[in-house]
Parts: C-alpha cells; structure tokens; sequence
C-alpha cells in the first residue's frame, strides 16, 4: 500500500462569510475537513497544510498579515504539521509541497479545501500529472457562484462540474463518510 498524505487547500478564514471571498457551503466542508483531519491524525497519516498569500498584496485577498489569510480554527496545523505558502493557484508551483510529499515517500494525496474551481482543481491536476494518486473528497470542498457571458453559475453547480470533470481522468471523488468508513 502507498504512503498517504492529506492535503488541506486553503480552509482560511477568507472564504467564511465574515471573508472577503465567501464560499457556498464552507462551513459544512470545514466541519468534513476537520473529520478528516482527525482521523489521519488518529491513523498517523501525514497532513500538510497549504495557505494562499498574494505576495505583494496585488489583490484585494488573501493579503499577508491579515486575519483573511489564516486558517481557520477548526482546521488548523497543530505542531508539527508542515505549512506550504503559495503565491499562485497551483499548491505545487514555486513551492516545496512536492519535495515534503517526496521525503515522506507519499504516492496518495487526499484532497479536501477550497476553491473547488481554482486551487482544489489546480491541485489535483498538477498531482495526477506529477504521478500521485489522488482522491478529492467532494464534500469537504466549497466553492461560489461563478459567472460567464452575462449568467451566474450557482456554486453548486461549479462544484458538480469541477467534481466531474477531476473525476473523468484525475481523480476518485468520494464523500468524506465514504473515505472515513473504507
């Protein structure tokens, strides 16, 4: 059996509904993190964290030094559980996430964060191509309405196409109650 890691994409406090950038549904991918998060540390399964910082500010998120860019309460680090800051989409690009997943030997990544359109997507992309197996547990992900010539895009259905198109090639999709009970 591979080494496992789960991977924590941007649970920070941005995306609450006090954020700058409020996801549909964040509380209840939160409280699935958590669950998760709990188990692997039960299980001693390797968590790393990943934060988004815009590096100089450049947007009006996500800005370092503010409460926005911290994770929140429920699923942060505990001591020894490393940190990757990224300044792009990407968890892997211009960061040492990949070098972490390598010294430990990992092969599997559990993916559970935010935004299921962007880092979450960006994410597991880069570590399916990178030769990682990987598994997105959908409902410890969030993400918002989207729009696109002149429609919205509920969340929900962002986050049914996001979770379909990583499915088709990428990833397994599974619920947070479907991975904790294999």
């Amino acid at each position: 059996m591979s080494k496992r890691a789960v991977i924590v994409i941007d649970l920070q406090n941005e995306y609450t509904p006090a954020g700058k950038l409020p996801l549909t549904g964040i509380e209840a991918a939160v409280a699935n993190a958590a669950r998760v998060i709990d188990d692997a540390r039960a299980k001693g399964i390797a968590i790393i964290h990943v934060r988004h910082e815009f590096a100089h500010g450049e947007k009006p998120a996500f800005t370092p030094g503010t409460d926005g860019v911290l994770i929140q309460p429920e699923v942060a680090p505990r001591e020894g559980e490393p940190v990757v800051i990224k300044n792009h989409v990407n968890a892997f690009r211009e960061t040492p996430l990949q070098r972490l997943l390598d010294e430990q030997n990992v092969r599997e990544l559990v993916v559970v964060g935010a935004m299921s359109h962007m880092c979450v997507d960006a994410a597991v992309r880069a570590a399916a191509d990178l030769g990682y197996a990987v598994t997105v547990l959908h409902d410890a992900c969030a993400t918002l309405d989207l729009e696109f010539g002149g429609v919205t895009v509920p969340a929900a259905q962002v986050h049914a196409a996001m979770m379909a198109a990583l499915g088709f090639a990428y990833a397994t999709i599974r619920s947070t109650d479907e991975y904790l009970s294999a």
